[in-house]
């Protein structure tokens, strides 16, 4: 399936008005935390890959670990196996970021095939290989997992005006500076 296909996808869901409530929103942190940040990702987007790499860990030591920030990962896919990926990462959970982190901190492992059939069975096969026990064509074929990732991909848009990943949003603006760590701490810190 290619991009045309995603948005056709993105515009059925924004008419129909999917309710997918009883999915959780993958989270780390407290849930009070005086911060929020909201990353929107693309999960074979090498950039939020590096993130997930390069600034998520000290940001959740310093921050998230310590009360101060929680981090909300939202799906923004940019491709059929990030869509797929995104649908694997939210089935069977519980709000923890386990599956995601391993995508991501694998990406280059499963991120492959020219087809959407080929990165399916890269995909599939890298969470065999990883002990990773979901359904996979239940999880990439649930209606109300798809509607959800797709809504988080409308819901950027719309109020955000996100248009590339990574995005993120600090207690509801979007960080406009380079993301680095040192950036991400300056912006933070004028907050606590």
């Amino acid at each position: 399936m290619n991009k045309i296909s995603i948005f056709v996808l993105i515009f059925f869901a924004f008419i129909t008005n999917i309710n997918a409530e009883d999915i959780k929103r993958i989270f780390v942190g407290n849930q009070n935390a005086k911060i929020t940040i909201i990353a929107f990702e693309s999960l074979t987007c090498s950039h939020c890959a590096n993130f997930h790499k390069d600034v998520y860990p000290q940001l959740k030591e310093e921050y998230i670990d310590t009360g101060l920030a929680k981090i909300e990962f939202r799906h923004f896919p940019l491709d059929m196996a990030a869509f797929n990926a995104s649908k694997i990462s939210q089935c069977k959970n519980d709000g923890g970021s386990n599956i995601l982190d391993i995508l991501f901190l694998n990406q280059k492992k499963w991120v492959k095939g020219s087809t959407a059939e080929e990165a399916n069975d890269y995909l599939k096969n890298f969470l065999i290989a990883e002990g990773i026990n979901v359904d996979f064509n239940k999880c990439i074929n649930n209606k109300k997992l798809e509607d959800f990732v797709l809504n988080d991909r409308i819901n950027g848009v719309k109020k955000f005006k996100v248009n590339s990943t990574p995005t993120i949003i600090i207690n509801n603006e979007k960080f406009e500076k380079s993301l680095n760590y040192k950036n991400l701490k300056k912006a933070l810190e004028k907050l606590i």
